[in-house]
């Protein structure tokens, strides 16, 4: 059986769509006490997983016990906020009317920053501590998100991923819920959402704390893209995001003052890792180059955001320092050894998390919380620019070329012998443009 779901799963290409894209059938492949579906739906604004939770709950829930069948687990369990009353009905009912209720319960979690945290959910739900670098496996533990899970459903039927279901809102006319073929431009689903409310903006792929900004909207959506979010161009969460490293070591030098509050809040200091933001920043702004022990601490940083949005008086960037040193060190083939062969909880981690609607309106977002519907109209893209890496691992290599005709679902990125990755299916009927780091198809 496990050799049946894993070969549908990899053959499909699901990968993690909460986070940065790890190959889902690698994660299958080993046994585990407990599944977690993750639908703690984490950013701020963000509303496609509870849309799924509550008008798809068949195939989400068809999609964790073929996850539990194939990793051996006794047990699922389906994280999400109690705050989505509706969706929690959907999933109870639906589990009560499939017999489900032996195999499955649901975790109600409450409504703080970062519970969608694969880390945070493992010790919310199962008060286990995921090591340092390690992963939920090393405590007996898949989780994946809500989306995943409905495409291993569907991969079971044959049907790969092609779309991708997210939010658009921010400065729009008509912000919503959508379903929309990978490697549309950015561009398309803001005007599906009728049109930018503002001439001059800027555009966050993903949530306003983990999310990147674009420099147009000609950026191809994928399989991990959540939200799309407007904004005006000197919003706080565009510019803090467009800082050089420099500016930023600048900036502490001369402004950061060693509270230690960037390290009181960080949710992974708070779980008991060795992580303390503000030894990085001390370290950075009176030290050159970018050598030095603390720096590897960097490495298991989950990049959050919580140090720079919400605890920092001085409005400075430790996440996105973090985020460039962990490239560096990367890129020099540095690992970071665990400095910890046990685990605590902090005393204070309930009393620290993060309430959303606090964390909104430090973000100046919260007028934008509209809870938007589901775009119900026809969706006709002529034209897709389909990465070939929209995941963990190598890039897939292409199996087409130029002038190629291609059906919606066919393959056109394999994965490389031997290599971590993930395939990659056409999302659209049409002649194959162009092949480089991108397949580009056109109707």
């Amino acid at each position: 059986m496990r050799a049946d779901i894993v070969d549908k799963v990899r053959s499909a290409g699901v990968v993690g769509a909460g986070g940065a894209g790890f190959p889902t059938h690698v994660k299958l492949q080993f046994d585990v006490q407990r599944v977690l579906a993750n639908g703690a739906s984490c950013e701020p604004l963000l509303s496609s997983d509870p849309y799924l939770m509550e008008h798809r709950s068949g195939l989400v829930l068809d999609g964790l016990l073929t996850a539990m069948d194939c990793t051996g687990s006794e047990k699922g369990t389906i994280c999400l906020k109690s705050k989505h009353a509706r969706a929690l009905a959907a999933l109870k009912d639906k589990i009560l009317e499939n017999g489900y209720a032996g195999r499955i319960d649901v975790f109600e979690l409450e409504d703080f920053y970062p519970a969608g945290d694969e880390f945070i959910l493992v010790n919310e739900v199962l008060g286990k501590i995921v090591p340092e670098g390690g992963i939920p496996l090393n405590v007996q533990v898949v989780v994946s998100n809500v989306e995943s899970l409905l495409n291993i459903s569907r991969a079971m039927a044959g049907t790969p991923v092609t779309d991708r279901y997210l939010t658009v809102c921010g400065e729009v006319n008509q912000p919503v819920i959508c379903k929309i073929p990978i490697g549309t431009p950015v561009s398309a689903a803001i005007e599906l959402a009728g049109g930018p409310k503002i001439s001059d903006y800027g555009i966050v792929m993903g949530g306003p704390m983990m999310g990147k900004v674009l420099t147009d909207g000609s950026e191809p959506i994928t399989k991990t893209t959540s939200g799309i979010i407007v904004l005006p161009p000197n919003h706080n969460v565009i510019r803090d995001k467009r800082r050089s490293l420099d500016q930023m070591r600048f900036i502490a030098k001369s402004a950061c003052t060693q509270c230690s509050r960037c390290t009181d809040l960080c949710p992974r200091y708070l779980i008991g890792h060795a992580l303390e933001p503000h030894k990085i920043m001390r370290h950075l702004a009176y030290n050159p180059g970018m050598t030095g022990e603390v720096l590897e601490d960097a490495l298991i940083c989950s990049e959050c955001g919580v140090c720079e949005k919400f605890a920092c008086p001085m409005m400075l960037s430790p996440r996105e320092i973090n985020a460039a040193v962990k490239q560096k060190l990367l890129k020099d083939g540095i690992k970071r050894e665990p400095k910890r062969e046990t685990y605590q909880v902090s005393i204070f981690n309930d009393t620290r998390k993060i309430p959303i609607k606090r964390l909104m309106e430090r973000l100046a977002v919260a007028n934008y919380d509209t809870h938007p519907p589901f775009y119900e109209g026809k969706i006709q893209v002529k034209k897709v620019s389909i990465p070939l890496q929209q995941h963990l691992g190598g890039p897939a290599l292409p199996v087409i070329k130029a002038g190629d005709r291609v059906k919606k679902g066919d393959l056109i990125g394999e994965i490389p012998e031997g290599a971590l990755g993930a395939r990659v299916h056409t999302s659209i009927d049409g002649v194959v443009e162009s092949v480089s780091d991108k397949v580009v198809i056109k109707q």
